[in-house]
């Protein structure tokens, strides 16, 4: 399914946040948004996912979803929302529980979401007994039960430590290659952006506009072979200089909001 943004406007109360923004996101692709602080990128992703109201621009969703998907739009964030008295299979079950699916039904698509984000060892512990990372692959495997046409993920990485920050990379695009699903993904981290993107989409400061999109030529599959460092650190320097300024200027205007 693609994702089309045709100069989304939106104001919150006098503060005007998003200006015109436009670019889409094709089906299978993976696109990072990133910008300064407090540029609208979440907010963009709300508009999309129909959590916030649209204002100016026309968002659209063209293409039929697959036949397995039950809910259209999806979104994963940095907090993991569990219920702390399910299990990871019963979390993760949360999501069908309204869809009209047999219990055989169900079963089927939690052991296969538990197996695909190596929770399966897992399916009967509670919340509080998982490592940060592990809950964020049960918020993972939730959304994806519904095989969702579309993913909107809202820094889902951020407070992760590193080393589990890139384990859970190697599990994305795991789970995309198998999966396809058109994403949009908010971030902050530039190396994180090119780690797991086909295109970056750079917006600017308040109100946001889209300042600059790169493609990234470097097959994922080969984004950590050695070779590839300098070509991978020259692209981190061009986001970097497309936002450095207007970072700078943002974190002063974020002060006096």
């Amino acid at each position: 399914m693609r994702v089309v943004l045709d100069r989304v406007s939106y104001h919150h109360g006098p503060l005007h946040v998003l200006d015109a923004v436009s670019f889409t996101v094709e089906p299978g692709e993976r696109v990072a948004l990133i910008g300064p602080s407090g540029c609208g990128k979440s907010t963009l992703l709300s508009l999309a996912g129909g959590l916030e109201a649209q204002q100016r621009g026309a968002i659209s969703l063209e293409g039929p979803p697959s036949a397995e998907c039950l809910n259209p739009l999806t979104f994963v964030f940095q907090d993991f929302a569990l219920l702390p008295w399910r299990s990871v299979a019963g979390n993760v079950a949360l999501a069908l529980e309204h869809h009209g699916l047999s219990a055989g039904e169900r079963k089927a698509r939690v052991d296969y979401v538990l197996g695909l984000t190596g929770l399966s060892e897992f399916a009967s512990a509670f919340p509080k007994q998982l490592s940060g990372g592990m809950r964020q692959r049960v918020g993972i495997a939730r959304a994806i039960a519904v095989k969702p046409a579309v993913l909107l993920m809202d820094e889902p990485l951020s407070a992760l430590d590193a080393q589990t920050r890139e384990l859970l990379m190697e599990d994305l695009l795991q789970i995309w290659r198998r999966e396809r699903t058109t994403t949009l993904y908010v971030t902050h981290n530039l190396a994180e952006a090119l780690r797991l993107a086909d295109r970056v989409v750079v917006l600017s400061r308040r109100p946001a506009q889209v300042k600059h999109i790169l493609t990234i030529p470097i097959p994922v599959a080969e984004r950590t072979a050695p070779q590839h460092a300098p070509a991978l650190q020259q692209l981190q320097v061009e986001l970097w200089n497309a936002i450095k300024l207007e970072a700078s200027t943002a974190e002063r205007e974020l002060q006096h909001v």
